[in-house]
């Protein structure tokens, strides 16, 4: 079970660094005000999403204690930050202060997951 939590663990990083990534990436092109969402955000963001329920379950599953609170807060912020996402994803710009409350959120998010105990 240790090993299937480790590779879901893996997985959800990787969303995480596909979403974050994809906001770094156009740090410029905000300044400009011609930033988008790019699909690697979006597929980012369900990658986290379907790797975080996977592993509340698995953790569960495997006996361990899971802080449903940080668990709620993590996903509330991912909801919105996929909200946001998918529905501006087809637009040629986004505005400045919706593509850096996304960064925000997100870093937010991976604060809240590696700071909170």
């Amino acid at each position: 079970m240790d090993v299937l939590i480790n590779v879901f663990v893996a997985l959800h990083i990787i969303g995480i660094a596909s979403l974050l990534g994809g906001f770094l990436t156009q740090m410029k092109a905000m300044g400009a005000g011609t930033a988008r969402f790019s699909p690697a955000m979006l597929h980012g963001a369900l990658t986290m999403l379907v790797t975080g329920v996977a592993l509340v379950g698995l953790n569960q599953a495997d006996d361990q204690t899971v802080n449903n609170l940080k668990i709620g807060i993590k996903l509330a912020v991912l909801v919105v930050i996929l909200g946001l996402v998918y529905v501006k994803r087809d637009e040629e710009k986004v505005d400045k202060g919706l593509f850096a409350a996304v960064g925000g959120l997100t870093t937010a998010n991976i604060f809240i997951a590696t700071l909170w105990v």
